[in-house]
């Protein structure tokens, strides 16, 4: 069903109000997706709320791995709450509208928590470095007000970013259609909507987005080649072995993380379509928020030994009751 952009248009020039596209016409479909997202998300907010809470209570996880670690699972939790709830709404309701001001808000936040976790995921990677290349100088090189510093500008910068990137795409305007072939406001998809020749904006976010997320992502690189020249030279296995485990949980949520994104956003604009960029945009917002709590909870014992502490807590509280 095509939206009439007509009755949404303020005057000949500008809509100031989008519809989302439907995912299917079927509704069996429907239903079973939001089934699907619904638990997704909820098991995203539940885990990394958990692994926030186990960090914060713990004394013993007041480190710098497990504080950017806490700063990840809120983050995840507002990337998640940026995009998802719209995203069930339209799933489920023909009430698929959202105004451009509601769209410009989504797409700030969106941007601005993807960007805090670009820079995020490489101070934890310095982190490790710091922790198995520097043992002698973690204390003092990562000392309480440093990993303060760290999460600030990671946090920063994806207000900045997202700011910027927001107020290039909406200084545009938007003749119709109205549809946004997408389930959330992102980039490629309002691009498509603009009136006019968009291509000096669509070089300049380009550029933004490749320095935003292949800077970060230098850094990770240079960070875990440095990591294993020095596991390689370590005489013990043992310790070898704890080195590589330290490390395995954040290799994975990076792999995830920029895996998604960079086949997104930095593939040629010919090989984009609907289907696969809709597919995609679910696998970096819903699965990879997911998996997040479960592979930092399943692979660290100090994680999951926290974990157990507060269910059993509240086990106990729900039992006095």
């Amino acid at each position: 069903m095509t939206v009439n952009c007509s009755l949404w248009q303020e005057n000949s020039l500008s809509v100031k109000r989008f519809a989302f596209a439907k995912f299917s016409e079927v509704p069996g479909e429907c239903f079973l997706l939001f089934t699907l997202i619904l638990l997704m998300f909820l098991v995203s907010l539940t885990g990394n709320a958990l692994i926030a809470l186990a960090i914060c209570t713990s004394p013993s996880l007041h480190t710098p791995m497990y504080f950017f670690l806490a700063n990840l699972s809120l983050l995840e939790i507002g990337y998640t709450c940026s995009v998802i709830p719209k995203m069930l709404q339209s799933l489920v309701s023909e009430a698929r509208e959202i105004f451009q001001v509601g769209c410009a808000t989504q797409m700030f936040f969106f941007i601005f928590f993807g960007i805090t976790e670009c820079c995020l995921l490489a101070a934890m990677a310095f982190d490790r470095y710091m922790a198995i290349c520097s043992p002698l100088h973690y204390a003092t090189r990562m000392s309480r007000e440093v990993c303060a510093h760290l999460a600030i500008v990671s946090w920063v910068m994806g207000c900045i970013v997202g700011l910027g990137q927001t107020n290039f795409i909406f200084s545009l305007n938007f003749c119709g259609p109205c549809e946004i072939d997408h389930f959330f406001c992102d980039l490629p998809p309002l691009l498509a909507l603009a009136c006019g020749d968009t291509s000096q904006i669509e070089a300049a976010i380009f550029v933004v987005v490749v320095l935003c997320i292949s800077s970060p992502f230098l850094l990770i690189i240079y960070s875990y080649v440095r990591i294993l020249v020095a596991v390689l030279v370590m005489p013990s296995p043992e310790g070898r072995h704890k080195a590589l485990s330290t490390c395995s949980s954040h290799l994975l949520v990076v792999t995830l993380f920029y895996g998604s994104g960079s086949v997104t956003y930095l593939r040629p604009k010919s090989s984009h379509s609907p289907g696969m960029d809709k597919l995609l945009a679910l696998f970096y917002t819903a699965v990879t928020s997911m998996l997040n709590p479960i592979i930092y909870s399943l692979r660290n014992k100090d994680v999951k030994a926290a974990l157990r502490r507060i269910l059993a807590l509240k086990k106990i509280l729900s039992i006095n009751k």
